[in-house]
């Protein structure tokens, strides 16, 4: 895949949103910034972008490049585990793109839930995961469509639709997929303070 590719997965989830100055968004498990990038061309110059990722390295990486694409785009990085509890402003959006399959099966809406209580009220919450149930050793725990909207909604997330999909020659096709936060505020249920994957 290419930036292309990687615009196209999240634009729909995009529609409608705010862009710009004032905006804020995270990307999480951010890597070297292949979807940091996309989010960067989406969201226009004046929007705030947190990148969260274990690897200094890696987002050092993702900041030279936004630096260099799109420097209207204000970045932060952040070193941490988005499992746990995170230092970030109340989002407006945030991407998991091919994180959350490092995430056991088990843990999963959890971490969903914990992290759909970043988001400010209406917020969006966009994945982009491989199309399986059956995971390998560097993508574990991996979610078809299907599994994602159960998972959202027991994560207390709303209106989760599937925005596109894109064959891959690595587990046979990527999906990307918006829900929301209720307007009325964050999901409900248990401490979000700590999560163990």
């Amino acid at each position: 895949m290419d930036h292309a590719d990687h615009v196209r997965l999240l634009a729909p989830g995009l529609d409608g949103a705010g862009r710009g100055e004032g905006t804020v968004w995270a990307d999480l498990g951010a890597g070297r910034g292949a979807f940091t990038l996309a989010l960067a061309e989406l969201l226009g110059p004046g929007a705030r972008v947190v990148a969260v990722d274990r690897d200094r390295e890696a987002l050092a990486e993702n900041a030279r490049a936004v630096a260099a694409r799109f420097p209207g785009t204000v970045l932060e990085t952040l070193v941490a585990d988005f499992t746990a509890p995170l230092a970030v402003p109340p989002l407006d959006g945030l991407v998991a793109a091919n994180s959350l399959h490092f995430v056991a099966s088990t843990a999963q809406v959890a971490v969903v839930r914990h992290l759909a209580g970043r988001l400010r009220p209406g917020g969006r919450f966009l994945v982009v995961e491989y199309d399986t149930d059956h995971g390998n050793p560097w993508v574990p725990h991996p979610f078809t469509f299907a599994r994602w909207e159960r998972l959202a909604g027991e994560a207390g997330l709303l209106e989760t639709r599937r925005i596109d999909r894109v064959p891959s020659r690595w587990l046979g096709a990527i999906y990307s997929a918006a829900s929301r936060t209720s307007p009325a505020g964050p999901p409900a249920g248990p401490d979000r303070t700590s999560v163990s994957p």
